[in-house]
């Protein structure tokens, strides 16, 4: 379950970024300040907001021991803070003076980096802090990085598409062209995913870009061998852009944001859908799990930060989730009702159902007459967009008990289909699923080919077959 449980609003411009220490929150803005939250009551610290950019501050970031917090702008510096008392430890100026897009410290605190406009990259040792050494990416502007586990290398992502793999003597050992469009972010999980025939681990990395899509790679980082990276699979539940990706912790989950303004958080094993936070009305720049509680920021051009919290306990049950049971909707306490409400882009209903004292129980045992008669819902519009996300709500729930036939899945959602079509590359899809996908592109979802035509066509037997199988589990 993911339940809102924070709104911070006081920036006044744009949420670019923000980022977890064990006890704190920084988020950055348009607005050129920097604020510090305390995870304890989400108030902000004395000296916050903080200011010294003269323009846009575009990323921020912990160090690993969460004393020390840096942040970079348009004005071309990152800017290293004290996190204790919000004083300024040092001001560095990007040598081109470009707009510094990203920073990020070492696993080790050995070194901070900074990537900029101008395709730059500075490596920053933060004992002296200093420049150690610097580099650029072929082409485009540097907007995203990630550190391997060691700090021994690490991963920038470009403009122009390419993801690339440095070691920390600022040598580029690896290139690939990820995304077409455009790489916006990239991260990679501390934890081991499998074994290479030389005992060295793999480890799982994240990408995303313009083209819709976020990719999960292996990656191996070898002092002696090198470095290797193969892609893994493709996730293609957003319909825009896809502006962030971040890791739990444990790196059980991947989260996105995008301009679609979905928040989408996936199993990593599986790549299936966990949950779909549809909270923000604008495009969603940021989102990061916290180290060491089950909490998620997400930030958006709409000004504000949302604060999620798990019940990692619970089946994922308030969003659009597969495989909920029939019992723990039942047992949804209010709350669980209302988070439910807002992921499903009900929100305007939380008071009304809250009042009524609405819960899972409840909820399953609403029909057209009672929100008519007694939840006094005057419009036919509202009364059956509440009663569809109700029915929605059962099939899922139905679909639990007996593991639902692959072939019933639509492959862009993984969510029972509703109404099939039959699309140019011989494979059925979710109707509405399949026109988002082509009216953003004109390739196959399954082959990646192009479609010589973006004809639909209702695939009658498969819808049929779908009904009879839900009534099988009816019975």
């Amino acid at each position: 379950m993911a339940t809102l449980i924070c709104t911070l609003a006081d920036h006044s411009d744009d949420v670019n970024y923000c980022a977890f220490s064990s006890s704190c929150l920084a988020t950055c803005s348009l607005d050129k300040t920097i604020r510090v939250y305390s995870l304890t009551n989400f108030t902000e610290l004395p000296y916050s907001p903080l200011k010294g950019h003269t323009y846009a501050v575009h990323c921020c970031c912990f160090s690993p021991s969460g004393h020390v917090l840096a942040s970079c702008s348009t004005d071309g510096t990152t800017v290293v803070w004290d996190v204790r008392d919000g004083c300024r430890l040092a001001v560095l100026e990007q040598p081109s003076a470009s707009p510094v897009r990203v920073c990020r410290f070492s696993p080790q605190a050995t070194y901070l980096l900074s990537g900029a406009a101008d395709g730059s990259v500075v490596l920053w040792n933060l004992q002296s802090l200093k420049l150690y050494r610097s580099g650029n990416v072929k082409g485009g502007s540097l907007v995203a990085c990630a550190f391997s586990p060691n700090g021994n290398f690490f991963v920038t992502g470009s403009s122009s598409g390419d993801l690339t793999i440095w070691n920390d003597k600022m040598r580029c050992l690896y290139n690939e062209k990820a995304h077409d469009l455009g790489v916006t972010c990239c991260d990679i999980s501390s934890h081991p995913v499998s074994d290479s025939e030389n005992g060295f681990k793999y480890f799982q990395m994240a990408s995303c870009g313009q083209d819709n899509q976020i990719k999960l790679w292996l990656i191996l980082f070898a002092d002696f061998l090198g470095v290797e990276l193969k892609y893994k699979c493709t996730l293609n539940g957003h319909s825009a852009p896809v502006l962030a990706c971040a890791f739990s912790c444990d790196g059980q989950m991947i989260v996105s944001g995008s301009v679609d303004k979905c928040v989408i958080i996936y199993e990593t094993s599986t790549g299936n859908t966990l949950h779909t936070l549809s909270q923000h009305t604008r495009y969603v720049t940021t989102c990061a799990f916290a180290p060491h509680s089950p909490l998620l920021a997400t930030g958006s051009m709409d000004k504000t930060v949302q604060i999620w919290q798990f019940d990692l306990k619970q089946p994922c049950a308030g969003d659009t989730v597969k495989n909920e049971s029939k019992v723990a909707v039942e047992d949804w306490s209010e709350d669980d009702v209302s988070a439910w409400l807002r992921a499903h882009d009900l929100a305007d209903f939380v008071g009304l159902f809250k009042m009524n004292n609405i819960d899972g129980k409840e909820l399953l045992n609403l029909t057209k007459e009672s929100l008519a008669n007694e939840l006094k819902i005057e419009s036919l519009g509202q009364r059956s967009k509440v009663l569809q996300k109700i029915e929605e709500l059962r099939m899922t729930m139905i679909s639990v008990s007996v593991p639902v036939p692959d072939e019933f899945l639509c492959p862009i959602t993984r969510e029972l289909m509703k109404d099939p079509v039959i699309a140019a590359d011989g494979y059925s899809y979710e109707r509405e699923a399949m026109e988002n996908w082509i009216s953003n592109r004109r390739s196959s979802p399954m082959t990646n080919l192009p479609l010589h035509s973006l004809l639909l066509t209702p695939n009658r037997t498969l819808k049929m077959a779908i009904s009879r199988w839900l009534e099988t589990q009816q019975k």
